[in-house]
């Protein structure tokens, strides 16, 4: 397991990322703005006076995956970053209570042995690369902040991804959804 990764998604007059469309799919969304900076390592928390809001987040260890899940998910997924991948999507995410309330085991079943969380992930890698940051520990408004690559080509296969997602019971517990999509010219 790599060390954690500290990232600041910060959204302002300036970024790596134009923002094309922030939708709010449950509870409050966040403010537009032009840009999405993502920010990396120990400086990802600098302030800066450009940004209108930023979301924090660290990557983690795998909670709810298993060994042979995460052997298939290493084996397949695309790095993130790539020339091709000139979208993308940050979909902060916020569960209810009752979903921090369940034990471990129970969260799984819900995740994967019913929502099939990861094996309907799995079946869009390597063209869609992801990675996961938790913000819950932070004490952030929102529990995870996904973020996901894609080339052009692969929108659609992305669309399906996420609108199967959002059909799960496992997405019965989330209270706020924002789906932030992005673009880049390189």
């Amino acid at each position: 397991m790599p060390a954690p990764l500290f990232v600041t998604f910060a959204a302002g007059l300036e970024g790596g990322w134009r923002i094309d469309r922030v939708t709010a799919v449950a509870g409050a969304g966040l403010l537009v703005a032009p840009w999405l900076d993502v920010r990396e390592g120990p400086h990802a928390d600098d302030p800066n006076d450009a940004d209108l809001w930023r979301l924090r987040g660290t990557t983690s260890n795998l909670r709810y995956t298993t060994s042979a899940e995460n052997i298939r998910l290493t084996s397949i997924e695309a790095r993130l970053g790539r020339p091709a991948a000139t979208r993308a999507a940050l979909i902060p995410i916020r569960k209810v209570a009752a979903w921090w309330d369940l034990p471990q085991d129970e969260r799984r079943a819900i995740l994967e042995d019913r929502s099939h969380h990861i094996a309907l992930g799995l079946r869009y890698l390597p063209a869609v690369a992801r990675r996961l940051h938790h913000s819950r520990e932070l004490g952030e408004e929102f529990d995870f902040l996904t973020w996901f690559e894609y080339a052009p080509a692969d929108a659609a296969a992305f669309e399906e991804l996420v609108a199967r997602l959002r059909q799960t019971e496992e997405w019965r517990y989330v209270d706020r959804e924002v789906d932030i999509r992005l673009s880049r010219d390189r």
